[in-house]
């Protein structure tokens, strides 16, 4: 098995030793990545895009970073499993202070788990300027679950012409109108315009296994490839039941692997197609959506097949992830605790539109959480010590914890738990205080059948709930919506899991807490620094337009 990573990275294979090291100097670039606009980026080693990290299951990987950069940084590794290892999840004052400008820090990744993953940037949303990578993690040669000859990588992604700075200050501006202007990014596709896709050959008769995964932070792909069936194995790392679909779309930060079997004859050759879309903007010819299509080559000398009815057929399926099931068979998981969360954007007594979960919009503390969970003794176990708009759980370890996530507006939301997957258990129609669209009325309940399919990404559809379950872990889990913009204007909250077995099992290197005293950040006290729930130093909690300013919540 080879996998292989459009030609400008050539062959890559699978890594054979147990300590892998990556070195990263990170710093600035000015690049053209789509064929029409020059700007600054973020960049590795000098390059854009950033070549993949490929290990083994069992193997530890070292990321040794160099902030080049002039402001902090932070790295995640976006569905890596992080048991006993929380302080290296990489969300910036949840797990972790900044990586200070010219200083060092390594990275360790104990890899628990196999499959499709990425990696990106965890502060100031440098992910959306191109610190961002896929992470392939091999299954053992005598582990795969599924035959496969060869591997490919598609890596999806939008580009903007502007940083995301400049997108964010007409996002947050109150003297702007609100939504500021669509912007219309280029999509790329293993990290270049995805008009010139690298081919993919094909052999007759040979089975590839083609990864898919959307490195992106608001677009998503609608993938296709007509002329073979495609048997979905793998969501967001885990395997499930082999499932047959004619399309999937991939949501910003999801990630899918299938199969396809190769024709016995190269008779003919093919195109994959790859269309870039947000829903929620408005269509406008050659801006959005944009269709990309790739070759799928067996012979040179062969014409291209006409596949222009697979796509007008009545029966054309699209991927269900409630559909599928998981490979080792778990069954859904009997909740102890349920919690609930409304998510949407309303006006604020700021003067600005802010994303939110159950109205608290999202707000760093200034103590890490991770390190309050440490500091605090007993009273970690009170989500209030984390802040007023921190959105902070505390579980118990071990608990079993049902989550509903209603969205009830015409946004989509690709919503990201970090550290461990969960199961999808059920969709159904969202409790919508506005009137609904009459496209999105008569939602039906879909519930799951069987082993529910795992994943660490949910994209929740328009006017929907989603039901997740999940185990508590003993960390600190992010949860957060991948689009970048609204994680910025605050869709997010935090899981303080099993805080007082954290306590006794977790020793967080010196140097991350030196890393936060060299910028003046505190390490030890509740989200403001401070003992108890002194909240002083923290600002005042933004409260909704029509209500008074808001203190710490009570309870959640």
């Amino acid at each position: 098995m080879k996998l292989y990573f459009a030609s400008c990275f050539g062959l890559l294979a699978a890594a054979a030793a147990k300590r892998v090291v990556v070195d990263w100097d990170i710093s600035y670039i000015t690049i053209d990545r789509d064929g029409h606009s020059l700007r600054r980026a973020i960049s590795v080693n000098g390059k854009l895009p950033i070549p993949p990290i490929v290990a083994t299951i069992g193997d530890t990987v070292e990321l040794n970073v160099h902030n080049g950069l002039d402001k902090a940084t932070t790295i995640h590794a976006h569905g890596l499993f992080q048991t006993n290892n929380t302080h290296m999840d990489g969300p910036a004052m949840i797990t972790q202070c900044g990586i200070p400008p010219g200083d060092n820090f390594t990275y360790v990744y104990k890899l628990e788990n196999r499959g499709s993953y990425w990696i990106h940037g965890h502060k100031a949303h440098e992910i959306s300027d191109g610190l961002r990578a896929a992470f392939i993690i091999n299954d053992k040669p005598d582990e795969q679950p599924y035959h496969y000859d060869e591997d490919y990588l598609l890596t999806f992604e939008e580009w903007f012409k502007e940083e995301f700075a400049d997108r964010m200050y007409q996002t947050l501006n109150p003297k702007q109108s609100f939504p500021p202007p669509h912007g219309y990014a280029s999509g790329l596709i293993n990290g270049v315009n995805g008009n010139i896709t690298q081919t993919l050959k094909f052999q007759p008769g040979k089975t590839y296994r083609i990864r898919l995964v959307n490195i992106g932070d608001l677009n998503s792909f609608q993938f296709s490839l007509p002329g073979h069936e495609m048997q979905v194995i793998e969501a967001d790392g885990e395997y499930s039941v082999p499932y047959v679909t004619d399309g999937i779309d991939i949501a910003p930060a999801q990630r899918y692997s299938v199969l396809v079997k190769a024709h016995d004859t190269d008779a003919f050759n093919y195109q994959f197609n790859a269309t870039m879309h947000a829903n929620f903007i408005p269509a406008s010819p050659g801006l959005t959506p944009r269709v990309y299509t790739g070759n799928i080559e067996y012979n040179t000398n062969s014409p291209y097949q006409d596949t222009r009815a697979f796509y007008e057929k009545p029966d054309f399926k699209w991927l269900n992830d409630i559909e599928m099931e998981a490979l080792d068979g778990q069954p859904a998981m009997i909740p102890t605790r349920n919690l609930y969360r409304d998510v949407g954007n309303k006006l604020y007594n700021t003067g600005q539109h802010l994303d939110h979960m159950n109205n608290i919009t999202f707000a760093l503390p200034k103590v890490p959480s991770l390190f309050t969970a440490l500091s605090m003794g007993s009273l970690a176990m009170d989500p209030r010590v984390y802040g007023p708009q921190t959105n902070a759980v505390v579980l118990n370890y071990g608990e079993v914890v049902e989550l509903t996530i209603n969205s009830p507006a015409q946004l989509p939301h690709p919503i990201h738990r970090h550290g461990l997957t969960f199961q999808i258990v059920e969709y159904g129609p969202a409790n919508s205080p506005f009137p609904v669209p009459e496209q999105f009325q008569n939602i039906p309940v879909r519930k799951a059948l069987g082993a529910p399919m795992r994943r660490d990404t949910m994209s929740i559809p328009e006017y929907s709930y989603i039901k997740v379950r999940f185990r508590a872990a003993s960390a600190i889990n992010f949860l957060h919506c991948h689009y970048s913009v609204h994680a910025a204007i605050g869709m997010d909250m935090v899981f303080i899991e099993g805080p007082d077995v954290l306590q006794k099992t977790l020793l967080v290197p010196e140097e991350m807490y030196e890393m936060c005293r060299k910028q003046g950040i505190p390490t030890t006290g509740n989200a403001a620094g401070n003992r108890g729930f002194d909240f002083t130093g923290l600002p005042n909690a933004p409260a909704l337009a029509d209500q008074p300013n808001s203190g710490p919540p009570q309870n959640h």
